[in-house]
């Protein structure tokens, strides 16, 4: 939903572009993907996000365990059991998968809504730093090239080392 908004953000952008660049209107381009990335913070970010992540796939884990187990269990006793005993052994299984697919899906939820709290910190820094240079350079618009395949774009509309230099990195 995020990248399908900045697409149309700059579509959008590109449109008022096309019809103001008569009056001499500055682009600019950043790739904010790869500023980010260049964030000290970032590192730390992914590291608690790897371990928060991590919580999620040893308890899929251990249902997966618990699973094999009985499944195996299931397939080698297949034969000995009664109808009913099998019915309920097989009810079992399914459930357990069921289970398994559902916190799954609760975990990537869980997941991408902890991503998103501890990125927006970043992604506001990086926002400001880069509206700050537009502003500073005279920019009335900023294309995000992560997002965008640009086609044709100078040297010197590239805002990355500017706003590199305004957070202070290398």
């Amino acid at each position: 939903m995020k990248k399908l908004f900045k697409v149309a953000l700059v579509a959008v952008g590109m449109i008022f572009a096309g019809n103001f660049a008569h009056a001499q209107t500055k682009i600019g381009h950043i790739n904010f993907n790869q500023l980010i990335d260049l964030l000290p913070e970032t590192k730390t970010v992914s590291t608690q996000i790897q371990a928060y992540q991590k919580q999620f796939i040893d308890m899929l884990t251990t249902m997966n365990n618990e699973y094999t187990t009985k499944g195996q269990d299931f397939q080698k006793n297949q034969a000995t059991m009664t109808d009913a005993v099998r019915t309920a052994k097989g009810n079992e299984l399914q459930d357990i998968q069921k289970r398994m697919a559902d916190y799954q899906t609760n975990a990537q939820q869980q997941v991408e809504a902890k991503k998103n709290e501890l990125g927006k910190p970043l992604f506001d820094k990086a926002t400001a730093a880069v509206q700050a240079v537009a502003k500073a350079k005279g920019y009335a618009y900023v294309l995000d090239s992560s997002q965008v395949s640009l086609l044709v774009s100078p040297d010197a509309d590239d805002l990355m080392p500017a706003v590199k230099a305004q957070l202070g990195l290398k």
